[in-house]
């Protein structure tokens, strides 16, 4: 269609006319092709050649690239099915250090050497001291577990004594396994069940349809403390957990959102125990929030702590440092009460599950079915539910989310690594930021021990089947053969994202094509039977 036609046509035809932009989005997300490619240059050392290459942005939200998070949401699926019912013991085996790691670790212990004779001769060791700090950090970005001095500082302790309103646990000895029992059934079979487990918070308020009745006498601070320490006490139940089982239980997880807008788990669990157990564990769980007082407000509005550059934070009004905090963890006396103890609700759900069963595939699919939306995307309930999220926003707002925050100034407390510009309700912190309401912690939880297998090796499975698929043998490739460099913006050599869409969605239809010839050429194999779970369409 021509242009000249185009405009010969009514105004109100052509507006009701797509968008050519918009088709092909959708044309590339039909096809599984990520609509926000990452173009990489990458240099081929064997043949001097560079050329333009398209990385999927690897979004795990629809609300950003719909294929990548489906890919995504796919992978998790494969790598809880694979793990939730082994039979065999997983076998980790640690990779072999690098060159870059061996020198890193040679490198620090030379600078630690040069920090102790230093300080032997009475010489200043700040620079030193800043030096085997960012080695620390690089040690661990590249790839290795753990400090290589361990704890390089005293830890803060508190009383261990259990609350006396919580339930005491029992404690079984600890098995070396990580697989649970086994059950011989009539019929000789032997049946290895797993259980699958949804834990809650407790009661802020009635509610109807996820909506408070009566939205003043809904608890939102004690709704906007429980999100911020969700994670923590998820981490507590999985400690209780694994001293009642008597064996390294084995987890994979997902945090979503209920419709009032608080955060429940889901959670697989590799081997059995009993209901009434689980729902003990649950109620003996946990965690007590040692900060300093967060509840009564010392500055406000106009009346803000200023910034010196040789004392940190000081009251505007006397001129006096605010406590560090470290000083303000300090002064907190050994009698004083926690700032939150967050603990989960009486409704415990417990399912047992057996590999192979309908109601397997059925929580596998529960488990991941919100993994591609965000918790703010629950609003789903109108207008109504809007503003029962904004008077949660409200309650989180000058909440402080971690040490780091700089709401501890509105209490009077300097936040660690406090720096010039900090501002209480400003905080930049994932759990302040709307999609999150207050939760800041992972989507998935998955132990170490779950499948045996990284997500990145569930992604290469995928890629093998693919490419086998396809008849094409997936060749292991010298990883020093390639250079890859990003792309400065505005770069004359990348084609229009337009263009290099429709060459990902030329490729795709090729590779189904091919895919079908060869189930045509199969003779009635069906080998969509064979398809990883982790397939992207």
């Amino acid at each position: 269609m021509t242009h000249a036609h185009d405009r010969a046509l009514p105004r109100a035809v052509r507006q009701a006319m797509p968008m050519a932009r918009d088709v092909l989005l959708e044309v590339a997300k039909q096809h599984g092709v990520c609509i926000r490619p990452i173009p990489l240059k990458r240099l081929d050392t064997h043949t001097g050649t560079w050329e333009i290459i398209d990385v999927p942005c690897g979004a795990t939200f629809d609300s950003k690239c719909p294929p990548c998070a489906k890919r995504n949401k796919q992978l998790r699926k494969a790598q809880c099915r694979e793990g939730w019912h082994l039979d065999a013991e997983p076998v980790i085996t640690p990779n072999e250090p690098d060159e870059e790691q061996r020198w890193l670790v040679e490198f620090r212990a030379d600078v630690h050497a040069q920090r102790e004779a230093a300080e032997k001769a009475g010489d200043d060791t700040s620079e030193l001291d800043e030096l085997i700090s960012g080695l620390d950090e690089e040690i661990n970005a590249a790839g290795m577990r753990g400090n290589v001095l361990g704890r390089t500082a005293a830890k803060r302790s508190r009383s261990t004594r259990r609350r006396q309103d919580a339930p005491d646990l029992p404690k079984r000895k600890m098995a070396h396994t990580t697989l649970g029992r086994t059950f011989h059934g009539t019929d000789g079979k032997v049946y290895r069940p797993s259980l699958f487990v949804t834990l809650t918070l407790p009661s802020y308020g009635k509610v109807r349809d996820g909506i408070p009745v009566d939205p003043d006498a809904y608890d939102y601070r004690r709704a906007a403390r429980d999100a911020l320490h969700f994670s923590k006490l998820v981490d507590r139940f999985v400690q209780n957990l694994r001293r009642v089982a008597g064996y390294d239980v084995q987890y994979f997880a997902s945090v979503e959102p209920q419709k009032r807008l608080a955060p429940h788990l889901h959670m697989a669990i590799r081997g059995t125990l009993p209901r009434a157990e689980i729902k003990q564990i649950a109620a003996a769980t946990y965690h007590q929030v040692w900060w300093p007082q967060a509840d009564e407000v010392r500055f406000d509005g106009d009346h803000l702590p200023v910034w010196d550059e040789q004392g940190g934070y000081l009251d505007p009004a006397t001129g006096e440092v605010l406590p560090t905090w470290d000083e303000a963890l300090d002064a907190l006396d050994e009698e004083v009460e926690p700032l939150h103890v967050i603990r989960f609700g009486e409704q415990v759900d417990v399912q047992g599950v057996l590999a192979g069963t309908p109601d397997a595939d059925q929580c596998i699919r529960y488990l991941s079915k919100y993994l591609t939306k965000s918790l703010g995307d629950a609003l789903d309930g109108g207008q109504v539910q809007r503003e029962h999220a904004d008077r949660m926003l409200d309650a989180l707002r000058y909440e402080p989310c971690s040490p780091t925050c700089p709401n501890w100034l509105r209490y009077g407390v300097q936040p660690k690594g406090a720096k010039s510009g900090m501002q209480p309700g400003r905080c930049r912190g994932k759990a302040h930021k709307p999609d999150h309401l207050g939760y800041a912690g992972r989507r998935v939880l998955v132990s170490r021990k779950w499948s045996n297998k990284t997500l990145a090796e569930h992604r290469q499975d995928r890629r093998t089947w693919v490419l086998e698929a396809l008849g094409q043998a997936d060749e292991p490739t010298d990883p020093h053969r390639y250079i890859w460099r990003p792309v400065p913006a505005g770069d004359a050599n990348v084609p229009p994202l337009a263009v290099r869409l429709l060459r990902t969605v030329a490729e795709r239809q090729r590779w189904r094509a091919h895919l079908r010839e060869l189930e045509a050429r199969a003779a009635g194999q069906d080998l969509s039977a064979t398809e990883p779970t982790g397939m992207a369409a």
